[in-house]
């Protein structure tokens, strides 16, 4: 499949094939100097590589994993748990925030729960550890 029609059917522009291909994400059929030709699995490795980006992986870390159009499962195991970890500090972080919005006390910085909330995010600890987030989630 020419480039020209690759980014056409798959939205993806020419000039980012061309760097998924200087990074190893992709391979050339055509010779040096020739039109770039991909083969007809190109889109399914777009769609992976899209899905790796959108998961969070690095472009590097989605062409370590690519062979084959096959998938490091352990990295995905772990990039699922790193996922779940932001989501709990993530979920921490939105019920904070909006305690603080509905919060009685007239002074935010007087509020004990507004108080744990910005200790945490200081410390950088929200969410990294299981049990303090469960216990924030929890009040």
């Amino acid at each position: 499949m020419d480039i020209a029609d690759v980014a056409r059917h798959t939205g993806v522009p020419a000039s980012t094939l061309r760097y998924y291909e200087k990074k190893g994400l992709l391979k050339s059929l055509a010779g040096h100097g020739q039109r770039r030709q991909f083969a007809a699995d190109v889109a399914d490795r777009l769609a992976l590589i899209a899905l790796g980006q959108a998961a969070g992986f690095s472009l590097d870390e989605v062409g370590a994993m690519l062979v084959d159009l096959q998938v490091d499962r352990h990295k995905l195991l772990a990039k699922a748990d790193e996922l779940d970890a932001r989501i709990r500090r993530l979920q921490a972080m939105s019920k904070g925030l909006r305690h603080a919005a509905q919060c009685p006390e007239e002074d935010h910085l007087a509020c004990p729960k507004f108080q744990r909330l910005m200790k945490l995010s200081a410390a950088g600890t929200l969410g990294e550890k299981r049990d303090r987030t469960k216990a924030f989630i929890a009040d």
